[in-house]
């Protein structure tokens, strides 16, 4: 029989153990930081009925759906019932839309789940990915003191990932729409094509965009445009800076003010939440691909890699359970799509391989002494040091080496010698030297050691 080429779909991140690892402890960190503030767990299934799945939210997403079909059904006519989620936003309405009665509200929930598009195969892109994201939703009502508190998460989050300075952006949907309406542009749904334009503004450069606006299928007027690229190119410097610029604007609609009101409001709170003014700025150009944004809006993008884009993003919408209930449930959110982050993290050299959660691995010396090296192994298990042993037996230099190609950094040898004397030998495979210590000892040793090891990193 042939063999079949073994072979993963482009599109999938597929890691090495100790690269996993790594990834693993991102999840760890995002996870800890979200439980810090409040957040509790929710997962949803990976496969939703299409039409609870593919409600109108705006965007291209939802032209790169996998739908699902069961090999019993694949000769029924029609398009397939079930699909997978290609985000966790739109499942969350569904889940609270579902639980109302029984969910407490402000309702705070994260989500650390894979998600699947039809990406084109390319560099950096993925269609099996991981997103980490954490809403706020209220009932009736939310305040836009959850718009503030986001921020502070983000930062939370970001400086124990260790990965250089960063800066969270702000916006407001509503300044944006306000001042496109003070220039004649009133119809919703093409406030929301210049939105969707200017937003690309930092990826195609303001040149692109402005042939873009006043060309056949937009055809602005030069003039407008040119107000509308001066809007969105304002970034601040300081808090105060911020809030000059924004009053600079001058006045506006109803709309725009409301937006000028909670963007003023969330700043200034962003500060109380502890996070430092060097790591928040307005940007006005900053306004997500995304319809159902309504109010605050932010991407997070790492100081010194600007290539690699925004790092976390979400923002306020009014509405989005609105295609499964009559309640009224606003909310706020953002997201990380931690796949690409770490991959592209990874390809920049700010992440590295990781050591193995293997702590210590117990060689085997004399297969007939296997009882000693498990009950060792057991010692150790129960002191909370993660231990491997050896059951196969083998030459000494053979074990040495599958320890360090696993990346275990201590080997604990047991030999006639070291019971006769009541002593463990302990080799440090990375600084390549070793030591005695007394069986009593070994749990209390090994503990510094890991400890130091841990320290120095």
């Amino acid at each position: 029989m042939a063999l079949t080429l073994a072979r993963t779909m482009p599109g999938v991140l597929e890691l090495l153990p100790l690269d996993q690892i790594a990834f693993q402890r991102m999840l760890d960190v995002i996870r800890r930081n979200y439980e810090r503030f409040g957040f509790l767990p929710v997962e949803t299934p990976v496969i939703e009925f299409s039409d609870v799945l593919l409600t109108k939210t705006g965007g291209e997403t939802e032209r790169q759906v996998y739908f699902v079909q069961s090999t019993g059904a694949l000769d029924k006519e029609g398009a397939p019932e079930l699909a997978l989620r290609f985000d966790l936003t739109v499942p969350l309405a569904r889940y609270v839309a579902e639980h109302e009665r029984e969910l407490s509200f402000p309702f705070r929930r994260y989500q650390m789940q894979r998600v699947y598009r039809g990406e084109r195969a390319q560099r950096g892109r993925f269609r099996e990915f991981y997103q980490c994201d954490i809403d706020v939703i209220g009932k009736d009502a939310l305040s836009v003191r959850y718009d503030a508190e986001i921020p502070a998460v983000i930062y939370s989050v970001f400086r124990e990932l260790n990965v250089g300075a960063f800066t969270i952006q702000l916006n407001n949907r509503k300044l944006m729409r306000g001042y496109f309406e003070s220039l004649g542009i009133v119809d919703g749904e093409r406030q929301m094509l210049v939105l969707r334009e200017v937003d690309k503004l930092d990826k195609r450069g303001a040149d692109a965009v402005r042939d873009t606006l006043v060309g056949e299928a937009f055809g602005l007027d030069v003039a407008v445009v040119q107000k509308i690229l001066a809007f969105v190119q304002v970034r601040s410097t300081s808090l105060q800076d911020a809030f000059d610029k924004l009053d600079a604007l001058g006045s506006g609609p109803e709309i725009m003010e409301q937006g000028r009101a909670e963007l003023k409001e969330v700043l200034a709170m962003i500060r109380d939440f502890g996070v430092p003014e060097s790591h928040f700025v307005l940007n006005l150009s900053i306004a997500r691909g995304l319809d159902y944004y309504t109010g605050t809006v932010y991407e997070t993008t790492l100081n010194d890699h600007p290539q690699i884009g925004s790092v976390c993003s979400g923002g306020r919408y009014e509405n989005l359970a609105g295609q499964y209930t009559k309640s009224h449930l606003p909310g706020v959110g953002i997201s990380i799509g931690l796949t690409r982050l770490y991959w592209q993290l990874r390809d920049a050299g700010l992440i590295n391989t990781a050591q193995s959660t293997v702590d210590v691995l117990v060689t085997q010396m004399d297969p007939a002494q296997l009882p000693a090296y498990l009950a060792l192994a057991t010692e150790l298990r129960s002191a909370g040091i993660a231990t491997e042993v050896v059951l196969e037996g083998g030459k000494l230099a053979k074990q040495f080496k599958y320890a360090d190609r696993a990346g275990i950094r201590f080997v604990v040898v047991l030999g006639e010698d070291e019971l006769a004397k009541g002593v463990v030998t302990v080799k440090d495979l990375r600084r390549q030297d070793q030591f005695e210590v007394a069986r009593g000892e070994l749990i209390k040793t090994l503990r510094v050691e890991l400890e130091q090891a841990a320290a120095m990193g």
